[in-house]
C-alpha cells in the first residue's frame, strides 16, 4: 500500500484563522516554525522564560515574546519548540496549569508523549508535526520558496478539529509545499530515534572514525584519509539524496560501484544487522529512553565524558584544519556552529528532530541533529 503525502491543496489554511498559535521556545526548531507561520499571516506568540537570551532575538524578529503562562493562557495552538530532555519540566510547571479544552498541544517530535513522560489532560487536543530537517533548513528553504518534508499526527482529536488545524500547522510552516505523511507518536518517535543511532549520527560517525583510524594505523597520511573517509562522504550523499542508490552508482566509477557490491556487505554484515534490531528493541521497549532520563537527572556525566572523547578525536582536528583553508565551507552560521561544536556546547541556534539542545537559535547553526528545540 502507497502512503498518501498530502500537499497545500490537503490542507485548509482557515482551519487556524483567527487563532493564535504559541511558540514555546525560540531555538533551532522554535525561530523556524514562529517565523515561517508568523510570515504565512499566522497570529504567532513566543512563549519564553523571563531571563531567556532569546527574547531579544525573536523581538528583533518582529514577533511577540511573553511569559510561557501568558503564552498558553493567550493560545488556541501551543507548539512545544524545546529539547526533549526539558518538556517535561516546562509542561508541568508552565503549560498544564493553564491549558483549557479545545487547546490543541502541539510537539515537534513524539518523544515526551510516546513514553508517557507528558500526559496532557482530557478534553485538550495532542498533534504533532516534525520536519524532517534541522531547524535552520526549515526557515531558509522556506525563506527560497520551498519547504522541508514532514511527519504529522493527531493523537487526540477531542475538540474534532485537530487533524484539520495540524495539517494547516503544517502549511504554515512550509512543509506541505514538500509534502507531509502522515504516521503515529509511536512509529515517528522509534523510526526517527532508530534512524539517528543507526545510521544518520551513530552509525555514520562510527564508520567513518572506523575507517579514518584504519587508513592512519596503516601509515598513511591524516590528510588523506580525511578527505578519503569524511569530506567526500558529503559528496556521495548529495548524490543519494538526488537520486538514490542506483543515481550515485551511476554518477560513480565502475571501480567504486563494483567495490560497493563486493565491499559494502562485508563490512556492514548480518552481525551489524543484529546489532541494528537490538537497538530497536531497546528503543521500542523504552530501554534508551529510560537510560537517556536516567542520564539528564544524573547530570550527564557519561554523555559528557564521550563527548569530550570523540571532540578531540584525530579526524576532528586534521579536519578542522583543512576546512580553515576552504572558505567556500565557511558561512558565518557555520562557523557558529563549529565554534560551539569546539567548545563543546550548543546555544542560541545550536546544533540539531529528532534528533535536541539549546532552546535558543542561531540563525541557521546546525541542529542537535535532529533535535535542538525537539526539531
Amino acid at each position: 500500500m502507497t502512503a498518501k503525502m498530502y500537499y497545500d491543496n490537503d490542507a485548509d489554511p482557515r482551519a487556524l484563522a483567527g487563532q493564535t498559535v504559541a511558540i514555546v521556545g525560540y531555538g533551532s526548531q522554535g525561530h523556524a516554525h514562529a517565523l515561517n507561520l508568523h510570515e504565512s499571516g499566522v497570529k504567532v506568540i513566543v512563549g519564553l522564560a523571563p531571563g531567556s537570551k532569546s527574547r531579544a532575538l525573536a523581538q528583533e524578529a518582529g514577533l511577540e515574546v511573553v511569559d510561557v503562562a501568558v503564552a498558553v493562557k493567550r493560545a488556541d495552538v501551543i507548539m512545544l519548540a524545546l529539547p526533549d530532555t526539558s518538556q517535561k519540566a516546562v509542561y508541568d510547571a508552565e503549560i498544564a496549569p493553564n491549558l483549557r479544552s479545545g487547546q490543541l498541544v502541539m510537539f515537534a517530535h513524539g518523544f515526551n508523549i510516546r513514553f508517557g513522560l507528558i500526559k496532557p489532560q482530557e478534553g485538550i487536543d495532542v498533534g504533532m508535526v516534525a520536519p524532517k530537517g534541522p531547524g535552520h533548513l526549515v526557515r531558509s528553504v522556506y525563506q527560497a520558496g520551498g519547504g522541508v518534508p514532514a511527519l504529522f499526527a493527531v493523537e487526540r482529536d477531542a475538540s474534532g478539529t485537530a487533524r484539520a488545524r495540524t495539517l494547516a500547522y503544517a502549511r504554515a510552516l512550509g512543509a506541505t509545499r514538500a509534502g507531509v505523511l502522515e504516521t503515529t507518536f509511536k512509529e515517528e518517535t522509534e523510526t526517527d530515534l532508530f534512524g539517528e543511532q543507526s545510521v544518520l549520527c551513530g552509525g555514520t560517525s562510527a564508520l567513518v572514525k572506523m575507517a579514518f583510524e584504519t587508513l592512519v594505523e596503516a601509515g598513511y597520511q591524516p590528510e588523506l584519509a580525511y578527505f578519503e573517509t569524511l569530506h567526500e562522504l558529503k559528496l556521495i550523499v548529495d548524490l543519494m539524496y538526488r537520486g538514490g542508490l542506483n543515481f550515485m552508482r551511476f554518477s560513480v566509477s565502475d571501480t567504486a560501484e563494483y567495490g560497493d557490491y563486493v565491499s559494502g556487505p562485508r563490512i556492514i554484515d548480518e552481525h551489524v544487522r543484529t546489532t541494528m534490531r537490538q537497538v530497536l528493541k531497546e528503543i521500542q521497549d523504552g530501554t534508551f529512553a529510560r537510560n537517556w532520563i536516567a542520564e539528564n537527572e544524573g547530570g550527564r556525566p557519561e554523555f559528557e565524558r564521550l563527548r569530550a572523547r570523540d571532540r578531540d578525536h584525530q579526524v576532528e582536528q586534521i579536519g578542522a584544519t583543512l576546512r580553515s583553508q576552504m572558505a567556500f565551507l565557511n558561512p558565518v552560521v557555520v562557523q557558529a556552529g563549529q565554534a560551539q561544536a569546539a567548545a563543546g556546547t550548543k546555544g542560541a541556534a545550536g546544533p540539531t528532530s529528532s534528533t535536541a539542545s539549546s532552546s535558543a537559535p542561531v540563525a541557521g547553526a546546525p541542529r542537535d541533529a535532529v533535535r535542538e528545540a525537539a526539531r
